[in-house]
């Protein structure tokens, strides 16, 4: 008889809460192919005169595929997809490996040469750049494939439920997975707001990134992915399995509770969804029936700029908002505005050679140099407004001081805009969040890019992803200096960042103040659970508690201490 195998557990950061248990399916990497690859078509080799228009058609196919893939996807896999499509139609490496070309390298060194040249770049440049390594690295292996003939890396076709595996994944590989047969997602790089788990995040599928050795996993392997305690079990045993199927089953009976988000004692918060697009909004509103939210906390405009090689005009902006504010009817809808730099380039604004472009021109700072850009997208959301009847309410991503709000404000309520905000992202924002919100009738506070500046903590960067734990005590300071500017002032502040997702934070932060909270739609059952058992008066100890600890384990443990008994098995 063959002994039982035994578990392993291999651990790393979770994206998500739910648990899965699957077959693994490990993701391709780039076929090895010789520098010294002789291009063949039809079964002849192309003569050298035309090796140039080859490799550059490469790079056009591969942007075409890539831009394709983006238009058939939504939300933040649209948003990266076209970011990476634009990398491969970057003249700047086709004019390089043109160059390499002339100067008598073979086509797939060339390639390789001309897109290696600007990963050292961005690597160099470090920051939310070098997030993008991961991209030019997709195209230079997509492109060396189409060049040599060759299929491209990526995703095996799927026959089944499956966990699929990667070293790293490429929005380009995210895109081609088929997602009725994937279970979750397992990666042995990024980081807990990086592209890959961001996209898991609204596919609403459980992901773990640095998982160091899940790239050895042997295809098949059954595995228990749990994306609420981040580790993965290798070979799991029957009882793992039967307590996976029980929470599934305890989790699925959340969405039947429709009730308006509130604590127990019936103190009201309202519960939005974040969306890219239109489309975005057209589907929430869809699935609502079974998730009442009060609306979306976080219309990311940026999605519509981003693979354009000119900015869009104000009546194609115009259709796109008010189709999104249709989707909603009269209820919320938070529109930021243009968001784009540092990771999320564009064709069109972003400057070139910044050497940190996270602290450069990004967000607002972008009207610094391109003030029409913001006029338009005020322009064609008043007129949205007034298409639908609606008023949307509006705000500035990267504001920094109470000067820049005012301007902001002022601006849009010039343009129409009656309900005019600020994203509290930067700390000296939540250190003046009072003044500022003298300015303005609300804001909303991206904790992600507030972590990443009160740590300074590349927030990409999934090496260092303790210092961005959600937890920490620091990041909760600011968040409370916020919220207490609102309470004092009487005005609204919203959460939007990852910590709105987290059922235990949401405990927290309404007991910090914060009057909204706006996450990914699969997210919305658990955090109503969670609120729907606790007072007010309970979500407040938890607060104090939080704030009182002294590092980010502990902030969380005094949490779990305080949970009712009855939720700590579906919350802790």
């Amino acid at each position: 008889m063959t002994a039982p195998v035994s578990p392993r557990v291999l651990a790393g950061v979770g994206v998500g809460r739910r648990a899965v248990v699957g077959p693994v399916v490990q993701v391709r990497e780039p076929v090895e192919v010789p520098e010294d690859t002789v291009v063949v078509r039809d079964g002849v080799p192309v003569p050298e005169e035309e090796l140039a228009d080859t490799v550059l058609a490469a790079f056009r196919t591969v942007s075409a595929d890539l831009s394709a893939r983006a238009a058939r996807s939504s939300g933040s896999l649209a948003e990266v997809l076209g970011a990476t499509a634009q990398i491969a139609a970057d003249p700047a490496l086709a004019a390089r490996a043109k160059r390499e070309l002339a100067g008598g390298k073979p086509p797939v060194a060339a390639v390789r040469s001309a897109v290696g040249a600007f990963i050292d770049m961005f690597t160099a440049a470090g920051g939310l750049m070098a997030e993008r390594v991961t991209d030019l690295a997709s195209v230079r292996d997509r492109v060396v494939a189409v060049v040599a003939g060759q299929p491209p890396p990526g995703v095996p076709d799927l026959h089944e439920p499956s966990v699929v595996v990667a070293r790293d994944l490429a929005p380009a590989d995210t895109a081609a997975l088929d997602l009725r047969y994937v279970l979750a997602i397992v990666t042995e790089l990024g980081g807990p707001t990086g592209h890959t788990a961001i996209i898991a995040g609204q596919l609403g599928l459980p992901c773990l990134v640095q998982v160091t050795g899940a790239t050895s996993l042997e295809d098949g392997t059954r595995v228990l992915v749990d994306a609420r305690h981040s580790t993965l079990e290798v070979s799991p045993d029957d009882a793992a399995v039967e307590a996976v199927a029980k929470r599934t089953e305890a989790e699925r009976a959340l969405e039947e509770d429709t009730a308006p988000g509130a604590t127990k004692d019936g103190d009201p918060i309202d519960l939005l969804v974040n969306i890219g697009t239109a489309a975005d909004a057209e589907r929430a509103a869809a699935a609502d029936d079974a998730r009442t939210v009060a609306g979306s906390g976080l219309f990311r405009t940026e999605v519509l700029f981003l693979d354009a090689q000119t900015a869009p005009s104000v009546a194609a902006q115009q259709k796109e908002y008010t189709a999104a504010l249709a989707a909603f009817g009269g209820r919320k809808v938070v529109v930021r505005t243009l968001d784009a730099g540092a990771d999320k380039p564009l064709a069109f604004a972003t400057l070139p050679g910044e050497e940190n472009p996270a602290l450069g021109v990004r967000g607002y700072r972008i009207g610094r140099i391109h003030p029409q850009l913001m006029v338009d997208q005020l322009t064609a959301l008043a007129a949205a407004a007034e298409a639908t009847g609606t008023q949307p309410w509006v705000m500035a991503p990267m504001i920094a001081t109470p000067a820049e709000a005012a301007e902001f404000a002022a601006d849009a309520r010039a343009a129409g805009l009656a309900k005019v905000g600020v994203m509290v992202e930067v700390p000296a924002a939540a250190l003046r969040a009072r003044e500022i919100l003298e300015q303005v009738d609300f804001v909303s506070i991206g904790t992600n890019d507030l972590a990443q500046y009160a740590m300074a903590t590349d927030r990409l960067k999934g090496d260092l992803a303790d210092l961005l734990d959600r937890w920490q005590p620091a990041v909760l300071d600011l968040v409370a200096a916020t919220a207490r500017a609102g309470t004092e002032l009487g005005k609204p502040v919203g959460v939007c960042g990852e910590s709105a997702a987290d059922p235990l934070m949401a405990l927290v932060l309404k007991g910090l103040g914060i009057t909204s909270l706006s996450m990914s739609l699969g997210a919305v059952p658990a955090v109503r659970f969670a609120l729907r058992h606790h007072t007010l008066e309970q979500c407040q100890a938890m607060a104090a508690a939080a704030l009182a600890a002294t590092g980010p384990t502990q902030a969380r443990d005094a949490v779990v201490a305080l949970l009712d008994p009855t939720t700590r098995d579906l919350l802790a």
